[in-house]
């Protein structure tokens, strides 16, 4: 009996790990770390918080839902400032707390992400959290500005019904930790889009060689935009190749106001190699050059928001003293611009390999990219395994 739930249990965990790019045999460059996640950044760590209920017709305020909330913490669960910075491709869309990131050149906060219309109550959530757990410690004279990232979930989800309450943002930070990281249909991107098909949440990480020792690039997306037939991957304009696929665009009403391109994308880049904010600046340009070799044109409707932040120099932050740091001069950092671009690439893909077909409100469905046909595909061009 005892040998008989093993097997039925190892059977459950296998069903529960979805095939990631690499796994399918698709070709990137750049070598990955442990997990190809940012949590092989020590000290980061991600959660997600997945809301989904209800089918049929839309009724504000009960569904459907197909919503959530993603968090991810720098250095784990405790105040440490790192260095950062951020860059928006195209700005219809929100992150809060990035100016005060731009001015102080810190992010002192976890970074959220979840659907347009939920940033306010996130945020709230988490300046309530930082008082429960005293986050800053005894400073009885703080103030914060919580970063919180959003994309537009409605084709699925019933976003003006204002699902994500205070509780899904404790259980985002509750269940954030390191290790493999959830992808697609989760957290902050359950009911997203990309290039035509289901998106969601993705990641990657790559190892860099710089003077001898080895530094770590992760990147995590919440991946919601683009057109179909723009969609290439690993070289291949895939998009036009499945022109005929079932996708969003033929499941939508035809009161559906969405344009062809309208979304967003928020990307955060993890680095522990010693980069000021200057620097991490560099790099948060270098994510579009990512998001465009697999289609992504910075659409007018589009809200494409990017972060970066350097783990390293961790005593940096201090508001009375001075403080030696670490830096790369700038003519090392180029390794670390290419590993970007490669793990920004990587990520998107594997949010659009774990997302699974989903119908959400009014019947809207968005299809999964469809595995076997991308993989005959690739073949056909010599670009997969």
């Amino acid at each position: 009996m005892k040998k008989i739930t093993t097997i039925i249990l190892f059977f459950s965990i296998a069903l529960s790990q979805k095939p990631r790019a690499r796994d399918l045999g698709i070709q990137f460059e750049g070598v990955p770390g442990k997990f190809n996640a940012i949590t092989d950044v020590k000290g980061v760590e991600v959660g997600h918080s997945t809301i989904i209920s209800g089918l049929g017709k839309n009724i504000i305020g009960e569904g459907p839902v197909r919503t959530g909330v993603t968090a991810i913490f720098p250095r784990g669960k405790k105040f440490n400032p790192v260095y950062a910075n951020w860059y928006s491709l195209n700005g219809n869309g929100e992150m809060t707390g990035t100016t005060w990131i731009t001015e102080s050149g810190f992010l002192e906060t976890p970074i959220m992400i979840t659907n347009t219309n939920s940033v306010g109550v996130v945020r709230d959530a988490v300046l309530k959290w930082f008082v429960d757990t005293n986050w800053y410690g005894n400073d009885d004279w703080w103030y914060t500005y919580p970063v919180v990232g959003e994309t537009y979930d409605g084709f699925l989800n019933d976003i003006y019904g204002f699902h994500v309450k205070e509780q899904h943002v404790y259980e985002a930070i509750n269940n954030a930790k390191s290790g493999p990281v959830r992808e697609g249909n989760v957290g902050g991107g359950t009911g997203m889009l990309t290039l035509g098909f289901k998106g969601g949440i993705g990641t990657a990480s790559r190892k860099v060689k710089i003077n001898s020792k080895t530094y770590t690039i992760g990147t995590l997306v919440q991946s919601n935009f683009g057109s179909k037939k723009n969609l290439t991957i690993s070289g291949v304009r895939v998009g036009k190749e499945l022109k005929d696929t079932l996708n969003v665009e033929f499941n939508a009403p035809p009161s559906n106001k969405r344009q062809d391109g309208d979304g967003s994308i928020i990307v955060i880049v993890a680095t522990d190699a010693p980069l000021l904010p200057h620097q991490l600046k560099r790099i948060s340009h270098r994510i579009s050059l990512g998001i465009g070799i697999v289609g992504g044109r910075g659409s007018n409707g589009s809200g494409d928001i990017f972060l970066a932040f350097s783990t390293a120099n961790p005593k940096a932050f201090d508001r009375k003293n001075e403080r030696t740091i670490k830096a790369f001069p700038n003519d090392k950092i180029t390794p670390l611009f290419e590993a970007t671009v490669q793990t920004v690439e990587e990520s998107i893909v594997n949010a659009m390999i774990a997302a699974e077909t989903m119908e959400g409100i009014n019947n809207n469905k968005a299809y999964a990219l469809p595995h076997e046909k991308l993989m005959e595909i690739l073949k056909k061009y010599n670009r997969a395994n």
